[in-house]
């Protein structure tokens, strides 16, 4: 069970959601008028700062009146700056989508979102005053002249701000004015629908660029004082180099159980490292005393790949703030998760539930679940209260026909 203070944002999320999910169209057009970029979605912000009693959280919503900002948007030139869309809303908010593409694929490159910590509705008592910006890269990327659509929530982390989109169909680099009737379905929705009947089977590849699922593997790392770190999850490394062809390519590579793990424990920072022949994966959690928070803020990855005009592979990030919860408490997702970590290596992570610095008796404690997976409560939820609504009108009609029934029947 989640403790009831790990409830709280969360059920605020959903609560708001329902009110203010609906979502909005966003189109950026050139001079002739033609448009360039689409996109269309609603989205949540989550935001961490600095209060004289410690560290607060904000969360809101992109509200109906937000627009583009066209002086800041733009659809790129051949020579010069990539196409943006940038959406503008309150006093000092805004969020960007920039995009890049090769011969086949483009993709939001960059996502960057500015905020006021002067606006008292959201900050309130914010140590620091005025406009602050966050970005980061995105995996969010499509074929060309298809539409990127996501049903489920995307979340992009940047520091301490997680912008999450919902229901997102988004397209740059139009060639008909409009989005593409072909979709790019994200990864989290699982594989493309296919129209007309199925291609013959290509044969089997054995040595597949795309392995399956990672296996969900337990991790303890102890020290002087105990146990500082529990983890139970699955991890996949997304790597992107260049092969001796001149070819770049991007593979998955899954840990697997019987690589070695082990680390160490510190005051602020606790060390998970898992090796295997050719890999050296490093996860850092970091921690917040003022604010009681634990959460990933480092991962290095260092590994030899054969096939690469350079063997020797090296990413790293030191300033992360991802599977975040409450010291003495776990954080646990069953939604696969995407942590990015450079524009040439991203982590995924499946099925975890992880806890450092606090653990008592070598046991996770209470839950406190990730944004995804509420998200996936909204349907049941909005299905039951569509159920509760229905029993409540018939009955009510039941009433009124039932007393109507009595007033027809009056002693003369």
């Amino acid at each position: 069970m989640a403790a009831p203070g790990a409830r709280r944002p969360l059920l605020l999320l959903l609560l708001a959601g329902l009110a203010h999910g609906a979502s909005a169209l966003f189109v950026v057009k050139d001079s002739n008028g033609t448009a360039c970029i689409m996109a269309n979605f609603s989205a949540s912000f989550w935001t961490a700062y600095e209060t004289e009693h410690g560290s607060r959280n904000a969360t809101f919503f992109l509200p109906p009146s937000a627009e583009v900002l066209n002086s800041n948007s733009s659809c790129g030139s051949e020579n010069a700056s990539e196409p943006n869309l940038t959406i503008a809303f309150g006093s000092g908010y805004s969020l960007m989508l920039s995009f890049t593409r090769n011969a086949t694929r483009y993709r939001v490159q960059h996502m960057s979102f500015t905020y006021n910590l002067s606006d008292t509705q959201y900050f309130t008592n914010a140590s620091t005053k005025g406009i602050h910006s966050v970005d980061s890269m995105t995996d969010i990327k499509a074929d060309i002249n298809k539409t990127y659509r996501c049903l489920s929530a995307v979340q992009i982390q940047m520091g301490n701000v997680t912008v999450t989109l919902h229901d997102a169909t988004i397209q740059a680099y139009l060639s008909n004015n409009n989005f593409s009737k072909e979709e790019t379905r994200c990864a989290q929705d699982g594989p493309s629908p296919t129209t007309g009947p199925p291609s013959p089977s290509p044969p089997p590849s054995p040595s597949p660029l795309v392995p399956t699922n990672p296996t969900v593997t337990k991790y303890n790392v102890t020290g002087e004082n105990g146990t500082c770190l529990l983890a139970s999850m699955a991890l996949q490394m997304n790597v992107t180099y260049l092969k001796k062809d001149n070819k770049t390519v991007t593979r998955a590579f899954n840990i697997s159980p019987n690589d070695t793990a082990h680390g160490t424990c510190g005051l602020h920072v606790v060390t998970l490292r898992v090796e295997s022949k050719n890999s050296a994966l490093e996860l850092k959690f970091g921690m917040n005393a003022s604010s009681s928070l634990f959460f990933l803020q480092e991962v290095q990855l260092n590994m030899t790949l054969p096939d690469a005009t350079v063997p020797a592979f090296t990413a790293s990030n030191h300033s992360l703030r991802a599977l975040q919860a409450t010291l003495g408490n776990s954080y646990k997702c069953n939604t696969e998760e995407h942590i990015f970590v450079s524009k040439v290596f991203s982590l995924n992570v499946f099925s975890i539930q992880v806890q450092a610095f606090k653990v008592e008796s070598d046991r996770f404690g209470s839950v406190e679940e990730c944004v995804q997976d509420g998200n996936n409560m909204l349907i049941p939820i909005a299905v039951g209260g569509a159920l509760a609504g229905l029993v409540l009108i018939v009955l009510i009609a039941y009433l009124i026909g039932r007393k109507r029934s009595h007033a027809g029947y009056q002693t003369i």
